[in-house]
């Protein structure tokens, strides 16, 4: 099975391709997404299989827990050139298109991230007798899955296999929090990352070192063992609501595949001569 993130990967290769341009180019970012899935089913099917396409649905559960959750990342692109809303408007377009007309199952799920449907879904298929699963994204989050079998990570950007340790990575990413996702550390308040002025107070190797293989509770006062938990629900994909690991599980199991017939009449309308060439490859 290939799981590709679907957000992560097409804004990470429309930055790539777009070099800095702030102006959204929809037929650029419809042949940047279409081609780059062609491109990773030539390069992976034979060895994983079908693709899943994982997708961020709305209402996201962590917000809900932590409103501070990935609260950098607005603040930043209300500073940034881009045309952030019509780049969003097209990927949902887009993710619309996949599940219409690919023979690819598109997955989006009310609350649930594409990380909590790539964590499920990695987590249910350990003990089938199946192919191996290959995460497509760069996100480093996902690192703690390797702790499954058969599970790898590609990076598009880096176009490389990303290994680490999944206990380490989850350790390190619990204590000193992700600042990518507005999670700070352990000895951080909850709005650290989005308070002009304020700084993190800084978790040292040292203290890494010290708290390491400890229980929280041996090495936390109260506003820190408070905090841990804080992290450990952002960035444990063993976290995610049983509620939503139902939703995600059921989808998957009863949704089909888009309908491959209407592929060509789909590029034809969307001029999409290139693409008309390589069809048999989607």
């Amino acid at each position: 099975m290939i799981l590709l993130d679907y957000s992560q990967t097409v804004i990470g290769s429309f930055m790539a391709v777009g070099r800095g341009n702030p102006v959204v180019e929809e037929d650029l970012l419809r042949h940047t997404i279409l081609n780059s899935i062609r491109m990773f089913r030539n390069q992976f099917a034979k060895d994983y299989g079908e693709m899943v396409i994982c997708c961020d649905g709305k209402d996201n559960w962590r917000k809900k827990v932590f409103p501070e959750y990935k609260a950098n990342r607005r603040k930043n692109r209300e500073n940034d050139i881009t045309d952030w809303k019509t780049l969003f408007e097209l990927l949902h377009e887009m993710r619309e298109d996949l599940n219409k007309y690919f023979p690819y199952k598109v997955m989006h799920i009310d609350s649930a991230e594409a990380d909590d449907i790539i964590g499920v879904l990695v987590e249910e298929r350990q003990g089938m007798e199946c192919s191996p699963t290959l995460i497509l994204s760069s996100d480093k989050d996902f690192i703690q899955l390797q702790k499954f079998d058969k599970v790898k990570q590609w990076s598009p950007l880096q176009k490389k296999f990303i290994v680490g340790d999944p206990a380490e990575s989850l350790y390190d990413k619990t204590i000193r929090g992700d600042t990518g996702d507005g999670v700070p550390n352990i000895l951080s308040s909850d709005d650290t990352l989005i308070t002009e002025g304020k700084r993190q107070t800084p978790v040292t190797k040292k203290k890494m070192e010290l708290w390491r293989g400890k229980k929280p509770e041996e090495f936390c006062n109260e506003a820190m063992l408070r905090n841990y938990h804080r992290n450990k629900t952002m960035v444990d994909l063993r976290e995610t609501p049983e509620s939503i690991r139902i939703n995600i599980v059921n989808q998957y199991d009863n949704q089909e595949a888009g309908d491959r017939s209407q592929l060509l009449n789909y590029f034809v309308d969307k001029r999409l001569k290139n693409l008309m060439e390589v069809i048999d490859e989607f």
